[in-house]
């Protein structure tokens, strides 16, 4: 009996994606980033009060939570929040020079560190004992301690957290960064701070540099100026910061969950790599306004792909306990930096 030859297998026709597949693929999503950066930015510059980023981030939930954006932009928009966040803050550390920070004396560097510190466990501790979730507090215990939505978007990839968490934090730092605008010039006077330390007031206790500006201009050119280095030396505490966050992360996840979080971020190692570089003062100064500007483009473009996964009904739940924490944190780090200060002084 003769023997039937085997039939030939079919060819594999499942190739990898090309690169012109992938891009495909992303350009939606990316469109619909492109655009929404460029309204929070044209925005920012008639509301300066209120942040490019903050901005980004509520056209992102409200692109999510109403009928405009197609399914088809979630791929690209995946890929712009990863990807933009991490390159937004390797280069918020051109921002940073040391000798400038160092130049504001050990006195104003010890009140920053234990404003820094005492809001963070403060923020995180009230939040466990509120039942909030644990993500929800140390987003916002990073973000009104550090420097608002650009530390929120720095530390949202290594702490396990919904969505929403970002989006509350982000709403958090707007809504009492804004108030702290309006109220700090009048409580100056009672708390018997003038003129430059005025200025390390606000830069010590606001959340936003736009809103640490708005802040402290009533005293004065100088005070703005003091007030945005006592700021940036907040910046400063950004990356070990996220590294304590990251190495607490990898503890309470074991390794049989899945992957765990990176013991240092590579994006944090490129943050303090630049700020190396913008301490030896090599690059002109063109070249570091137009790295600020594309700073913003970037974290911009990676809030709005967080906002766009917001989903407002989850949002709501948390509302009147993330208010109250809010309110918490904010009266904590105005009332330990003031007394820091007073000390000091």
């Amino acid at each position: 009996m003769p023997t039937v030859p085997p039939v030939p297998a079919a060819p594999d026709t499942a190739a990898p994606p090309t690169t012109t597949g992938r891009v495909r693929r992303l350009l939606p999503g990316l469109l619909a980033v492109g655009v929404a950066v460029a309204v929070a930015v044209l925005a920012n510059q008639a509301l300066p009060a209120v942040s490019a980023l903050t901005i980004a981030v509520v056209l992102g939930v409200l692109a999510g939570n109403l009928p405009v954006l197609p399914t088809a932009a979630r791929p690209g928009l995946t890929w712009a929040t990863r990807r933009l966040l991490r390159a937004g803050v390797v280069l918020l550390g051109l921002q940073l020079a040391v000798p400038q920070v160092l130049g504001l004396g050990a006195g104003t560097l010890l009140v920053v560190l234990a404003t820094v510190a005492v809001t963070f466990v403060g923020t995180v501790a009230l939040g466990r004992v509120m039942g909030l979730p644990r993500g929800l507090s140390v987003l916002v215990g990073t973000g009104f301690s550090i420097c608002g939505a650009s530390a929120v978007a720095a530390v949202e990839g290594v702490v396990e957290r919904d969505e929403e968490d970002v989006a509350t934090a982000v709403a958090l730092v707007t809504l009492y960064g804004s108030l702290a605008i309006a109220a700090l010039p009048l409580l100056a006077g009672p708390a018997g701070l003038g003129g430059e330390d005025f200025g390390r007031w606000a830069g010590a206790s606001v959340h936003e540099v736009a809103q640490v500006v708005a802040a402290a201009s009533p005293a004065g050119a100088a005070a703005v100026a003091t007030a945005v280095v006592v700021k940036l030396s907040r910046v400063v505490l950004l990356a070990p910061l996220v590294a304590a966050i990251s190495v607490a992360e990898r503890r309470r996840r074991p390794a049989a969950e899945g992957k765990r979080p990176p013991l240092v971020p590579l994006f944090v190692l490129g943050f303090l790599a630049m700020v190396v570089l913008r301490s030896v003062d090599v690059l002109p100064a063109a070249v570091l306004d137009g790295t600020k500007f594309v700073t913003t483009l970037l974290l911009a473009g990676a809030l709005f792909g967080l906002g766009s996964a917001v989903r407002i009904a989850a949002l709501v739940r948390t509302g009147p306990k993330a208010l109250l924490l809010g309110l918490f944190s904010t009266l904590l780090v105005v009332a330990v930096s003031w007394a820091g200060l007073t000390l000091v002084l």
